[in-house]
C-alpha cells in the first residue's frame, strides 16, 4: 500500500516520460509498465518477487497500471532488448532532472568501486569482497559517482570483474560531466575524490587534462612512502592546530613529465609518534580546506552503499551487462523517488536505511483502494505520523497543480489520485 506514496513523487520526477523514452515504446503499450514494475521492486528492496508471486495478492501490480505480475521471461526480454548505451542515456536524463530539482550540489564528486557478489556460472576473475570471507569470490563490478554534499548518486557504470578502476573511472567521469557540467567553464573544475585504488599513472595522467574534473587521491601506505615523508624537514610543514601539520610540494615524475601536486598530512605532537598520510592531485589545491574539510566527505560513498545497496546493488545474478545495467539504472529511479519521499515526510524516515523504509512504510501500511469518478482514493488506516502525511497527501490534485504539475497519472490511465488517513 505504501507504494502509492511514491506516485506523486514519480509525477514530480517525470518517471513515466523517462521510462517511455528508455523503452522506446508509446505510452499505451505494456513495456513502460513492465519497467515500472522493476522500479517498484527496487523500492521494496525485494528479490525473487516474480518467482514466489508473493506480492500478486496484495495489489502490488496496481501501482504501475498492470492487472498482472510480469513473469521472469517478460522482464528478461524487456531488459535484453536494450543496450548499455540506452541505460547511460537514461541516467543522463535522470541526472539532469535531479540537478534541476536541486538534488545535487555539484561542487564535489566522490568516486568508488562497489563489487557485488555474483552468482553467474561463467568463469570470472575473483575478488576479495569482504575481510571476513575466507576466499575471493566472483563479483560484478559497479563504479559509482556520488555527490558527497547531498549524499545522492549522480551516475554509475558496470562491467566485468576484470575491468580495473583505471579503465572505468575516465568513462565514469565522462558520464558525470554530462550531468553536472554540460558546459564546463575554464578554471571551474569539480574536485573528484577517490581512494588509494585510484593511485595509478594510467588514471592520473589523463585526468590532468580533463576539462571538467580535478582528481584527488590518497597515496597507499607502503614503507617507501612513509620513509619519504619522514625525511621531509620540519620547515616543510605548516602547523594547522595541535597534532596536525601539512606540507605541500610537487611530486616529481620520471622524464619530462610535469610533476603532480602532493600534500603530506602529519599527525602527532612528538617526533616519535608522528604518523603520515599522503595525497596526490592532478592540480594544486586552492587551500587546506580541500584536504581537511572536503576529502573526509568521501566516506559518504560507503554510507550510501551501506544504506541503499538493498535497492538492487547488493548481488548480481547475471553477467549480461546490458541486462544488469538496465536493472541497476532503474533502481536509480527508485532511489530518486524515495529521496523525494524522504524529504517530504521528514523524520524519522529521512535517515532510515532503504530496507527499513521499505518494510516499515512502503510495505507496512494497511489500507484500501477505491475509484470515485475520475480519482483513485487510497485510504490508510492507523498510519504512523498521520498528521504529517496528511499535510502532504490529502487534496493531492490541488497541491500538484499548485506546483505546476498535471495531476492526471498517465500510467494509471489518466486517473487522479487522492489520499485519506483514518
Amino acid at each position: 500500500m505504501g507504494l502509492w506514496l511514491l506516485v506523486p513523487e514519480h509525477l514530480r520526477l517525470g518517471t513515466w516520460d523517462l521510462l517511455c523514452g528508455w523503452s522506446g515504446q508509446p505510452a499505451d503499450t505494456v513495456a513502460p509498465r513492465l519497467a515500472f514494475q522493476l522500479v517498484h521492486e527496487a523500492a521494496l528492496c525485494v528479490t525473487g518477487v516474480r518467482q514466489g508471486r508473493a506480492l500478486g495478492q496484495q495489489g502490488f501490480e496496481l501501482a504501475h497500471g498492470l492487472p498482472f505480475l510480469a513473469t521472469d521471461q517478460a522482464i528478461h526480454d524487456l531488459l535484453d532488448a536494450h543496450t548499455v548505451e540506452q541505460a547511460q542515456e537514461l541516467q543522463v536524463a535522470l541526472g539532469l532532472i535531479r540537478r534541476a530539482r536541486g538534488h545535487f550540489v555539484g561542487k564535489l564528486l566522490a568516486s568508488d568501486p562497489h563489487r557485488l557478489k555474483s552468482y553467474s556460472q561463467r568463469h570470472l576473475r575473483l575478488h576479495p569482497l569482504a575481510a571476513q570471507e575466507a576466499r575471493p569470490s566472483k563479483c560484478a563490478q559497479t563504479f559509482f559517482a556520488l555527490d558527497p554534499d547531498s549524499h545522492q548518486p549522480v551516475c554509475m557504470l558496470t562491467g566485468t570483474s576484470a575491468r580495473t578502476v583505471s579503465q572505468a573511472t575516465p568513462d565514469l567521469l565522462a558520464l558525470a560531466q554530462r550531468i553536472l557540467c554540460p558546459q564546463p567553464q575554464p578554471g571551474q573544475k569539480i574536485l573528484a575524490l577517490a581512494d588509494s585504488e585510484h593511485f595509478t599513472l594510467e588514471l592520473l595522467d589523463p585526468c590532468r587534462q580533463h576539462e571538467g574534473f580535478d582528481l584527488l587521491v590518497p597515496l597507499p601506505h607502503p614503507p617507501y612512502f612513509k620513509n619519504q615523508f619522514a625525511a621531509l624537514p620540519e620547515t616543510a610543514f605548516t602547523r594547522q592546530w595541535a597534532g596536525l601539520a601539512l606540507a605541500q610540494q610537487p611530486r616529481p615524475r620520471p622524464g619530462d613529465q610535469p610533476p603532480l601536486s602532493q600534500w603530506v598530512q602529519r599527525t602527532g605532537e612528538q617526533a616519535a609518534q608522528y604518523q603520515y598520510k599522503g595525497f596526490v592531485g592532478t592540480a594544486p589545491l586552492a587551500g587546506r580546506e580541500c584536504l581537511l574539510t572536503e576529502f573526509p566527505k568521501r566516506w559518504h560513498v560507503e554510507e550510501f552503499f551501506h544504506d541503499h545497496q538493498e535497492l538492487g546493488w547488493r548481488r548480481a545474478g547475471t553477467l549480461n551487462l546490458n541486462v544488469r545495467y538496465g536493472q541497476m539504472t532503474l533502481a536509480l529511479l527508485a532511489q530518486a523517488a524515495l529521496h523525494q519521499l524522504r524529504q517530504r515526510v521528514g523524520e524519522p524516515y529521512r535517515h532510515w536505511q532503504a530496507a527499513h523504509l521499505a518494510k516499515s512504510l512502503l510495505a507496512g501500511l494497511e489500507g484500501d483502494i477505491r475509484v470515485h469518478t475520475d480519482t483513485i482514493v487510497v485510504t490508510f488506516y492507523n498510519a504512523p505520523q498521520a498528521q504529517a502525511l496528511r499535510s502532504h497527501y490529502e487534496n493531492l490534485s490541488a497541491k500538484l497543480e499548485a506546483e505546476g504539475i498535471q495531476p492526471n497519472i498517465p500510467w494509471l490511465y489518466n486517473f487522479k489520485l487522492d489520499f485519506r488517513f483514518k
